[in-house]
């Protein structure tokens, strides 16, 4: 007669099951990196990241910025103190960028493999 499985070998699977799992996702998660708007500047202003990165926007500045993408293809919301942006970067190459309310605000990311 075959034996059935103990609760405690059981709990044991599905554990097992769940920690594979979330190392997995773990691992499958994009990286990302951060930039800082502080004193009227992005920090960094020049930034090389790998396709699939994702880059938070952080406003650390007492007034509101945007960011507006030099080409017109992503824009964000006015960021007051504290609030952030994200944008993943899926496509190799250069993507200019600046501050909507302060044009003099200039970024840069370089999308390479």
């Amino acid at each position: 007669m075959k034996r059935l499985m103990s609760r405690r070998d059981c709990g044991a699977v599905v554990l097992a099951f769940a920690a594979a799992y979330l190392v997995s996702a773990a691992k499958a998660a994009p990286p990302g990196t951060t930039v800082s708007i502080d004193n009227f500047t992005f920090k960094p202003d020049v930034l090389t990241i790998k396709p699939g990165t994702t880059v938070t926007f952080v406003n650390h500045d007492d007034i509101p910025h945007s960011i507006v993408e030099t080409g017109g293809k992503f824009k964000s919301k006015v960021l007051d103190t504290e609030e952030s942006f994200k944008m993943t970067f899926d496509t190799v190459g250069d993507v200019g960028y600046f501050c909507g309310l302060h044009p003099h605000m200039t970024g840069h990311i370089v999308v390479a493999p």
